[in-house]
C-alpha cells in the first residue's frame, strides 16, 4: 500500500479503480462532464457536478469513461446511509505491531494524487457526512481531519463528481451541498440503437437476434416507465447465453448460435429470473 506523509504524519493511501467500460451512446452528456473538469484561468477551479439519473443508467460508467479520457486515475467511494464523516475522509486502525495506522479514503487518496474521485450514490448519507466534504467542494479545495489532526489540500489536477439514483430510499442532499454540486447531469434511459451498442459493447460475443429481442423488451418498458435499465438488459443477456450453454442450445460454431424458437424460450426464462413475472408483459 502506497505512503504518504502530511504534516507529520503517514497516510496509507487507497488503490485506484479498474473500470475500462467505454461510455457508448450520448456522448453530449461525457462531454458536458468533460467541460465541466476544463480549468480557463490559473485562477479558476474545476466544478463538483452531479449525475443524476436512475439505477442502472450508466452514472459512474460515465464518469469513469471521462477519468480515463483525461488519463487520470478513478477512486470510488461507495456511499451508504452508514457513512460517517471519517469512512469519507482518514480512518485509523490498528496495525500488525498494535499501533495505529490511518488509511486515506478514496477520495482523499484522489485529492492527494491527483486522480477523479466519484462519490458513488452520494444521497443516500446523510448530513453530517456531507459536511466534512463542504470545504473541499468550493473555492478551499481543502478537507480537516479531525481524527488525524491534519488538514489536506486537494493537487490542482484532482477532479470530484457525485452520482445520484432517482428513488425513494435517498435522502435529501443539504442546500448548502447541493450549490457546491454543480451543474447537474441528468442521465435518461438510452434509445434503441444506444441500447443494443451497449450491450454489444459489454458482451460483444452475443448474437445479433438477442440483442434485438433485448432492446425490444426495455424499450416497451421504458414507455411504461418502468424502472427496468440497460444494466438490467446485460444481466438478462448474459442469462440468456448462460442457460443457452447449460441445456446445450448452442450449435457448434465459431460463433454462438441459438434458433429462434429456444431464444424466446430463454428469454422468457432470463427476464424472469432477473426482474421478476411482473416483467414479463413487455416480452413480445
Amino acid at each position: 500500500m502506497k505512503t504518504t506523509v502530511i504534516d507529520g504524519v503517514t497516510l496509507h493511501l487507497s488503490n485506484p479503480d479498474i473500470i475500462d467500460n467505454p461510455w457508448v451512446g450520448n456522448m453530449d452528456v461525457l462531454n458536458q462532464l468533460l467541460a465541466c473538469w476544463i480549468t480557463v484561468h490559473p485562477d479558476d477551479i474545476p466544478m463538483n457536478p452531479r449525475l443524476v439519473g436512475r439505477p442502472g443508467v450508466g452514472k459512474t460508467t460515465l464518469a469513469s469513461a471521462a477519468a480515463n479520457k483525461l488519463q487520470k486515475h478513478t477512486y470510488i467511494f461507495q456511499a451508504t446511509m452508514d457513512t460517517r464523516p471519517e469512512d469519507l475522509l482518514i480512518t485509523p486502525v490498528i496495525s500488525e505491531n498494535g499501533k495505529i495506522k490511518y488509511v486515506a479514503s478514496a477520495i482523499v487518496t484522489a485529492m492527494i494524487e491527483g486522480g477523479v474521485a466519484i462519490l458513488d450514490e452520494g444521497n443516500r448519507m446523510g448530513e453530517k457526512s456531507w459536511a466534512s466534504l463542504a470545504p473541499l467542494l468550493d473555492h478551499r479545495r481543502y478537507i480537516e481531519s479531525i481524527i488525524a489532526g491534519i488538514k489536506i489540500k486537494a493537487h490542482p489536477e484532482f477532479r470530484f463528481c457525485a452520482t445520484m439514483n432517482e428513488d425513494s430510499s435517498t435522502y435529501e442532499v443539504p442546500e448548502y451541498i447541493q450549490s457546491r454540486l454543480q451543474p447537474q447531469i441528468y442521465i435518461d434511459f438510452a434509445d434503441a440503437n444506444e441500447e443494443a451498442e451497449i450491450l454489444k459493447a459489454n458482451l460483444p460475443f452475443t448474437p445479433d437476434q438477442i440483442v434485438q429481442y433485448v432492446v425490444d423488451f426495455l424499450q416497451k418498458a421504458h414507455l411504461a416507465d418502468e424502472p427496468y435499465s440497460v444494466r438490467d438488459g446485460i444481466n438478462i443477456t448474459r442469462m440468456v447465453l448462460k442457460l443457452a450453454h447449460s441445456k446445450n442450445y448452442v450449435q457448434e460454431s465459431d460463433e454462438i448460435i441459438i434458433d429462434e424458437n429456444r431464444t424466446r424460450e430463454l428469454l422468457h426464462d432470463a427476464v424472469m429470473g432477473v426482474l421478476g413475472d411482473d416483467a414479463l408483459r413487455y416480452l413480445n
